[in-house]
């Protein structure tokens, strides 16, 4: 009886092994175990608003045919952090599959017309790290999502950069794997490349996002390197300090979709600073992004695994030809990268913090002081020195995020109607001013209520 015991434990145990290696940060760029630079090719996959990841069978399905795809990331933007994902997050495992994981919630995101970073966003934070942070397939976490997407928004930027200030902050003390930290951004060109150097600015690697990833819609058929300002982009990635990678791309208009992008973004132009895409989205919807289907649209209101007309389950159907064409495009790359060993993170440098412009867009001047947890806007940011010269190469290490409203997807509505509904306060004079964490919470409860 104890060795049939000991062996079932010994299964079990053997069973729970992850086949994937943690994958870690070196400078501006992700690497495998064996020192191979990783370079995401995903798909972003959020089949019901709360959590695509409690659904095991589902899951095996999906992987099964995202392998097929040549899917290795996926991004999910909203989970249950008192759920059992272990199911789900076993099969993308198997398949080869990472994930990157958002941890604010429709209730927590960081919005700029009620500005607060308290107790009860930092609680919920935590509690999807708590819960994700022992898979080994983790990828990341994103602290938002296009928080700041239209003019008066930038305010927002320091409380977004003190939620991933201080989610570093919280996986280093609970000593877990240092899964990197960033933040997904709109590709607003007003705001290029200002919030991309802001989230990395200052010269204090404690501050700053560990990676930083953007939602571009640019490249729309028939388009080029040139015509999409794909090459803008790539002089504004130039040595950034951290990784970036494209965390939605994939215009459909005017459709079928090419993914002509992908050749520049895995290409001779891109690769030296650019660590890969995820490909808007898994699931057809309204928006018509999907690669796969579960069915026709519209469907037996009655059914469960319908929702906003469309079916949520089931056995994925490659959507064609847009899902042919992805398979086809990412055969042909096979990125190489650098060795880890080969990379010298202080040959990186520091952006200068930017400065306020006369359009309005940016309303941060230079770098100003972060926002501590309790603490809502009420008046001035105070700039603050740089811990090092904005000039001067640094060595940022790092560990190892509402959706583009065109697409209608659901997953960022809510937060995308209270950012509707605020007033403008694109002033670059606002300050923070220390509330206490029980007011801000009270504020928080009032916002969500609305």
């Amino acid at each position: 009886m104890r060795i049939s015991s000991l062996s079932l434990a010994l299964s079990g145990l053997a069973s729970a092994v992850s086949a994937l290696d943690a994958i870690e940060v070196l400078g501006n760029k992700f690497f495998k175990k064996d020192g191979s630079q990783f370079f995401l090719k995903g798909v972003a996959y959020q089949l019901r608003p709360q959590d695509p990841l409690i659904d095991t069978e589902q899951c095996q399905r999906d992987a099964s045919l995202m392998k097929e795809l040549g899917v290795n990331s996926i991004r999910v933007y909203h989970v249950d952090a008192s759920a059992n994902h272990d199911g789900c997050m076993k099969a993308f495992d198997d398949a080869g599959i990472y994930l990157l994981i958002d941890l604010d919630t429709f209730g927590t995101y960081v919005i700029s017309t009620d500005l607060h970073w308290n107790q009860t966003q930092y609680d919920s934070y935590a509690a999807v790290m708590d819960t994700f942070h022992n898979y080994d397939n983790v990828l990341g976490f994103f602290v938002g999502n296009e928080n700041i997407a239209k003019k008066e928004d930038s305010i927002a930027a320091p409380f977004i950069k003190a939620a991933a200030r201080d989610m570093k902050a919280y996986r280093d003390k609970k000593n877990y794997r240092k899964i990197p930290i960033g933040y997904s951004a709109a590709d607003i060109v007003e705001l290029r490349p200002m919030l991309q150097n802001y989230l990395a600015c200052g010269g204090d690697s404690a501050d700053i996002v560990d990676f930083f990833a953007l939602n571009s819609y640019s490249w729309c058929d028939p388009a080029d390197y040139n015509t999409s300002t794909y090459d803008k982009l790539e002089e504004y990635a130039k040595d950034y300090p951290v990784p970036i990678f494209f965390s939605e791309t994939g215009c459909n208009t005017p459709g079928p979709r090419l993914f002509a992008d992908q050749d520049a973004v895995f290409g001779k132009d891109m690769i030296h600073d650019w660590s890969g895409s995820i490909i808007y989205e898994w699931i057809e919807e309204e928006n018509h992004y999907g690669l796969i289907s579960y069915g026709p649209s519209g469907g037996d209101t009655s059914n469960t695994a319908v929702e906003g007309g469309f079916t949520r389950q089931g056995t994925p159907t490659p959507v064609s030809p847009d899902f042919n064409n992805l398979k086809s495009k990412w055969a042909t790359i096979t990125p190489s990268g650098v060795h880890k060993s080969d990379v010298d993170p202080k040959t990186l440098t520091t952006p200068a913090c930017p400065t306020s412009t006369n359009g309005g867009w940016w309303a941060i001047e230079g770098n100003v002081r972060l926002p501590t947890l309790g603490e809502t806007m009420a008046g001035t940011f105070t700039a603050v020195p740089s811990a090092t010269s904005d000039s001067q190469p640094q060595t940022t290490g790092g560990g190892g995020g509402g959706q583009d409203d065109s697409k209608n997807d659901g997953k960022g509505q809510d937060k995308g109607q209270d950012k509707g509904k605020g007033k403008n306060a694109a002033s670059k004079d606002m300050q923070i001013t220390v509330l206490g964490s029980s007011i801000a919470a009270v504020i928080l409860f009032a916002a969500v209520a609305l």
